[in-house]
């Protein structure tokens, strides 16, 4: 059974030089929700943060996944344009980020903001993680909508044509990571935070 990728623009909504794109609206929903996760998770778990420490600590996580994900980027894929142009480093209008530089940003972060509210790095971490996959699911469906990370062709009963690329039956790979790294792993980490709480 074959789908065709639907022709969705990634700019949900441009006013003047200003753009609003999917894979923006994705970030934002997944810190959004992350965070009243974290708050409602937080009273079970110990109580150690004020709903306004979570929220400062939203920042935090903001800046420490942006700039770790951009610098990861560049670092492992544009090395080159970098040098010969260190500016390109902060051009993240043009797209461009990883998430082994999102992961160690945050895992940077974190750790410098427990620290300076004299908490624990890993009560704040087992927090995060558990709502990480939230990001993820919405990252993984903003990249099938900008036709990145496409998967490899296949003979597979399920599959799916991107017309932009070729006429090649493929792998949905975005979908797959969205349900499984996102949904299937969100809800594993809920059900074993719920009953063993550490």
């Amino acid at each position: 059974m074959n789908f065709i990728q639907p022709s969705i623009d990634p700019v949900i909504l441009s006013i003047g030089f200003i753009e609003i794109r999917w894979y923006s609206l994705a970030y934002i929903l997944g810190f959004l929700l992350g965070i009243y996760i974290i708050k409602r998770l937080n009273v079970i778990y110990g109580n150690q943060y004020s709903n306004k420490n979570i929220d400062n600590f939203l920042i935090w996580a903001v800046l420490g996944v942006v700039i770790g994900g951009r610098t990861g980027y560049v670092v492992f894929y544009q090395l080159n344009e970098f040098l010969n142009n260190p500016f390109y480093l902060f051009k993240i209008w043009n797209g461009g980020m990883s998430f082994h530089g999102g992961l160690t940003g945050i895992i940077i972060s974190t750790f410098i903001f427990a620290k300076i509210n004299r908490k624990s790095f890993f009560y704040l971490s087992d927090l995060v993680s558990i709502v990480a996959p939230i990001g993820l699911f919405f990252g993984r469906i903003a990249n099938f909508i900008n036709t990145e990370l496409i998967g490899k062709p296949t003979d597979f009963y399920i599959t799916i044509v991107y017309p932009s690329i070729d006429n090649v039956p493929r792998h949905p790979s975005q979908i797959y990571e969205a349900f499984l790294e996102g949904i299937i792993l969100f809800i594993i980490l809920l059900i074993y935070f719920y009953r063993k709480k550490k």
